[in-house]
């Protein structure tokens, strides 16, 4: 078992910067693969970034990439994801997520969701 907590939402303008964290606690943080979800206004849950449990593997949903990265500290027990050039249509909440196997929701953990807002 993992908990799971999202910090570092907020309102940016487009253009701007966030850097969402996600805290951590179990005794098998390493041996999960990450990742972040967000949910837009009248839309579903859509996976945004994922790494591998080691971090030497990063997946990224076509519309961020090369503006967002997901990393993680195993040691810190935290998964990151930096939101660069911020695009209204970023706007939604981000969840943080990990699965020991696959993703699917019956083998997910979920953290409760921060809202970013990209509005000027």
């Amino acid at each position: 078992q993992v908990q799971l907590v999202e910090s570092g939402g907020g309102l940016v303008e487009p253009g701007g910067s966030l850097r969402l964290s996600c805290a951590a606690s179990g005794r098998t943080f390493s041996s999960y693969a990450m990742g972040w979800f967000r949910q837009a206004p009248g839309k579903g849950r859509e996976l945004v970034a994922a790494i591998s449990s080691s971090g030497g593997i990063t997946n990224y949903v076509d519309s961020v990439k090369g503006r967002f990265t997901i990393s993680r500290d195993n040691a810190k027990n935290t998964v990151y994801l930096q939101m660069n050039s911020l695009k209204p249509e970023d706007t939604g909440v981000y969840y943080c997520a990990g699965t020991t196997t696959t993703w699917s929701s019956q083998n997910m953990y979920w953290g409760q969701g921060t809202q970013v807002t990209v509005s000027s």
